[in-house]
């Protein structure tokens, strides 16, 4: 039996690829990293828009494309590979799944159209739910939210932020509402946005069913884990990549370095350890549309898995190239620093891990 994608997913994905390639090589993306070219990332951003990414997960009734997290996870891994400077996780996995569980029919109804028609975007402040600090915390009561969320993904062209308290309570705020205080956080990856925001009694529009139920923020975390592995996944194959065809060309002692044992295992090692991730992203991917009991354990999996993977890979592939791994030269760092922070992002590993086993009863 084959396990896989179709050939609709590989042409979605393949299409995603491709524009990366054209529109966005690495001279572009470092560019963008420093704060210039943003016209180019606005260009970019309407690219991806005009092939469909806001709406993979937006049902056809509302004017998307009707599909499920597969495909999204497809395109995900396109974007890790081309280290895109752009949101996805947010507002276009984590915002709908939310929405889709969390809403009632009139918010479906009203949200769904809109975000077809990119007239509302979303950040995501979820980082309360999973991973709480003492410095921080949500409270929303009455129609209100104060307090502060120190991660919040996805803001690069948000009209509105999402956020969830740690009960699983679900609402939305306006980013032109008063009372909202947003701070730029510094990370170590510079293709993407990250804010710090505080609120004081600030309006927020509460999804009516995560009012008395957690299902919408679970299923939206699951759904983020497994596209933020993808994410990984691609950036992971692009580094096997780059360190390959760097040691068919690189020579020392007159000979290729790739013909060295030493490189060879390495290589090797790479992409043995990196080939099973694909089936064990489309497989989590796979629970999650089919709403298999193992969704959450499948996510927890995949997450942890390929964020470590991921990891040795990045390492390895650097030490690759020798000293001019390191350099801004080869750009190298720049998917190096993604999949770092990508090992972060709805949860390290070892809080995931913990979660997995709470689910097996452990």
């Amino acid at each position: 039996m084959y396990f896989g994608l179709s050939e609709d997913q590989i042409f979605f994905q393949d299409n995603v690829k491709k524009f990366l390639e054209d529109q966005a090589p690495l001279d572009t993306i470092k560019k963008i990293s420093e704060g210039e070219e943003l016209s180019v990332k606005n260009e970019l951003h309407q690219g991806l828009i005009n092939l469909g990414i806001n709406n993979i997960l937006i049902p056809e009734e509302n004017n998307g494309l009707g599909l499920d997290l597969l495909f999204a996870s497809a395109v995900s891994q396109s974007l890790g590979e081309g280290i895109a400077t752009l949101p996805f996780l947010g507002p276009y996995v984590i915002a709908p799944i939310t929405i889709k569980y969390g809403a009632n029919e009139e918010q479906k109804e009203k949200l769904f159209n809109e975000m077809s028609q990119n007239l509302i975007n979303f950040g995501i402040g979820f980082s309360e739910y999973f991973g709480s600090r003492d410095s921080s915390g949500l409270s929303i009561k009455n129609n209100k939210v104060s307090g502060r969320t120190l991660f919040v993904l996805d803001t690069d062209y948000a009209s509105h932020v999402m956020l969830c308290d740690k009960e699983g309570k679900v609402g939305f705020v306006s980013l032109d509402s008063e009372r909202i205080e947003i701070i730029d956080l510094i990370t170590v990856d510079k293709t993407r946005i990250y804010k710090e925001m505080s609120f004081e009694n600030t309006p927020i529009e509460i999804l009516e069913n995560t009012k008395s139920s957690s299902l919408a923020v679970e299923m939206a975390l699951s759904a983020g884990r497994i596209v933020t592995a993808a994410d990984s996944l691609g950036a992971a194959q692009a580094m096997i990549n780059k360190a390959v065809a760097y040691s068919q060309e690189r020579k020392q002692f007159n000979r290729v370095i790739g013909s060295f044992q030493a490189v060879k295992h390495m290589c090797a090692e790479m992409s043995a350890e990196l080939e099973p991730c694909y089936s064990l992203v489309w497989h989590a991917a796979y629970s999650f549309d089919e709403s298999s009991e193992d969704t959450k354990l499948m996510a927890c999996l995949a997450k942890s898995h390929i964020s470590e993977v991921s990891k040795m890979v990045a390492k390895k592939a650097t030490e690759v190239h020798g000293g001019m791994g390191f350099t801004d030269l080869l750009g190298l760092h720049f998917w190096f620093k993604r999949i770092g922070l990508n090992r972060h992002i709805l949860g390290s590993p070892e809080i995931i891990r913990e979660e997995a086993a709470k689910v097996q009863g452990l």
